[in-house]
């Protein structure tokens, strides 16, 4: 790349040809305001809140669209540019209903920042979206149109997973952003991530939380999924990556949780059923490629846009409903609680969680005996949700912060046995190709035949939207895929006959970078943030001594006691799907 030198507030810069004036102040500790930019989308230069002057031109510049050229000159502050800035931003503010505290950057709000930098009168302009409506998408999250400041990025992240349930459409002589029902929802909540405004969020549960945790008939099990230690900390003002496993534990308890469990724990029988699985269907040449099927926004992606590949799904449940069938059946026995009045709270950095646990296909008997030759002795009718609450590390963080536990001086508690341990493979789960790396670890180890087996596979991890490999299983060439982000998830779908059509194993996660950058984790959310929460779980990784699924203590004993029969394991382990069409 070709290097130039430029001028930004008197400062002297080398930059490369072809980057905004955006992109280089940013890498210069430069700050300058912008609403519309995200790096994961398109420059569209909405909000011209980044408005520079660049010497020899007689109009301010966008900064976010401008490219920067040898011997520019740019000046990022001055009482003009401060005089535009402050009048677009009371005319966002016209469009923009203000719901502060229950907004979710209300810790971390560009748009409040700015009103106070440039003294806004925030009402200056009448309130032209006043009586907008808001949009619930199923169970997962809901849009607030009166919110919306016209930025678009919800519509081009919604096209860009290849869902486009939102759409412009031309109402009462203005553009609006509404739902089209023709292409579902899939609840991935990447317009959250990437909404400015808070004009998206996950439907609340933190709240009714309260009410089982104040009942003293019942017993609350909290379990946190792995990719929330390494980015909590974001919203006590930590950097990503930060482990806060220890913590979590604390707080939960400190919240009056009887119970907290380890969801990496659950990542490791989920491990053991899809490796099994793999096996079985490379030794059959059986519905191959075998993809993935722990996040529940790709799996409705599959069961609504591309139903034919159903079969190819593997048939495991999802970490957290795995083991909130476990404590249901055989924690629940063994511990004799009835698991009528067992509350299960998953904490997840997904909203399509939300969703997932509404499932009817993942609903259990509450008393499925631990004998193996026990009857049935509830009718469908009595089936109970393996998980009762799904909040995610946005909702935790905020009941955290009304209950003025602050995870930065609280002291690490380790989460309870049997279910409190973990591997290393477990705890990967959360970033894009851990679930791959979990899976080809137990594989590896249940064909090795006792001898030296591959622990780390190098080639899956990482940021990059597609990813592929090729393993040898014991002598059998093996080819694998990673896909995060569902752009990436369909260009293997319509390379299934071509250059994908060789492949065993796929894994897909719908958010870029997998669960480290789901809709229910902090905002901002970008490449360099999702970059750190994922090295902060591969470094716990390298710290486990337990590095495969298979071989955890709890996992063993689980099947030793209870897992013993396949019609057991199908009833706790597995479940099924079909096409859906709304």
């Amino acid at each position: 790349m070709k290097k130039i030198n430029i001028t930004i507030d008197g400062k002297k810069i080398i930059a490369d040809e072809g980057q905004t004036i955006l992109e280089v102040a940013a890498e210069n500790g430069i700050q300058i305001p912008s609403l519309c930019y995200h790096p994961d989308l398109s420059v569209k230069a909405n909000c011209r809140i980044c408005i520079v002057s660049v010497k020899g031109l007689t109009s301010p510049q966008t900064a976010c669209s401008t490219k920067v050229q040898k011997g520019m000159e740019i000046t990022t502050e001055s009482p003009e540019i401060a005089k535009l800035r402050k009048i677009n931003l009371e005319l966002i503010f016209s469009q923009h209903k203000e719901e502060c505290a229950d907004c979710v950057w209300n810790f971390n709000c560009q748009l409040l920042e700015l009103s106070k930098k440039y003294k806004l009168q925030i009402t200056r302009f009448s309130d032209r979206k006043s009586g907008f409506p808001i949009y619930n998408f199923g169970p997962a999250l809901q849009f607030d149109s009166s919110k919306c400041i016209d930025c678009r990025n919800c519509v081009e992240v919604c096209h860009k997973q290849q869902v486009g349930h939102l759409q412009i459409v031309s109402k009462n002589n203005l553009q609006e952003i509404i739902p089209n029902d023709k292409n579902p929802c899939i609840f991935c909540g990447q317009c959250i991530i990437h909404c400015p405004a808070g004009a998206f969020e996950g439907v609340g549960e933190f709240e009714e939380i309260e009410t089982p945790l104040a009942d003293k008939n019942k017993v609350v099990v909290f379990q946190f999924a792995p990719a929330i230690r390494t980015t909590i900390g974001e919203e006590f003002n930590l950097p990503p990556g930060e482990d806060l496993t220890g913590q979590i534990v604390a707080g939960l308890k400190q919240l009056g949780a009887n119970y907290v469990f380890d969801v990496s724990c659950g990542a490791d029988f989920t491990t053991l059923e899809e490796a099994t699985e793999s096996l079985e269907r490379i030794r059959k040449n059986e519905n191959l490629p075998l993809f993935s099927s722990c996040c529940p926004a790709w799996v409705r992606f599959i069961e609504v846009y591309y139903p034919q590949l159903i079969p190819h799904l593997t048939t495991a449940r999802s970490p957290h409903v795995i083991l909130g069938s476990i404590l249901k059946s055989y924690w629940a026995t063994k511990y004799q609680i009835d698991p009528v009045n067992l509350v299960v709270v998953s904490i997840m950095p997904c909203v399509a969680k939300k969703y997932e646990i509404t499932r009817d296909e993942l609903r259990i008997h509450p008393t499925e005996s631990i004998a193996a030759n026990a009857p049935t002795l509830f009718g469908e009718a009595d089936r109970i949700p393996p998980v009762d609450y799904v909040l995610t590390t946005r909702e935790l963080a905020k009941l955290f912060k009304k209950h003025k536990i602050d995870l930065t001086k609280i002291d690490p508690t380790p989460a309870d046995d049997p279910f409190g341990n973990y591997s290393g493979a477990g705890v990967i789960y959360g970033a894009s190709g851990g679930v791959m790396e979990s899976a080809l670890r137990t594989a590896f180890s249940l064909v090795s035949g006792g001898q030296k087996i591959q622990i780390e596979f190098q080639e899956v991890r990482g940021q990059k939207g597609l990813k592929t490999a090729q393993v040898d299983l014991n002598g059998k060439k093996i080819k694998v895929a990673v896909a995060n982000g569902l752009e990436n998830a369909v260009k293997i779908i319509q390379g299934l006959n071509k250059e994908y059509k060789d492949y065993a194993c796929i894994e897909v996660m719908a958010c870029p970078g997998g669960c480290i950058g789901g809709g229910g984790q902090p905002l901002p959310t970008n490449a360099s943030v999702r970059k750190a929460r994922a090295e902060g779980l591969y470094k716990i990784d390298e710290k486990k001594e337990l590095k495969m699924a298979h071989e955890n203590p709890a996992l063993k004993k689980v099947h030793e006691e209870f897992l013993t029969t396949e019609e057991i394991k199908q009833k706790i382990c597995h479940t099924y799907y079909s096409a859906k069409n709304n």
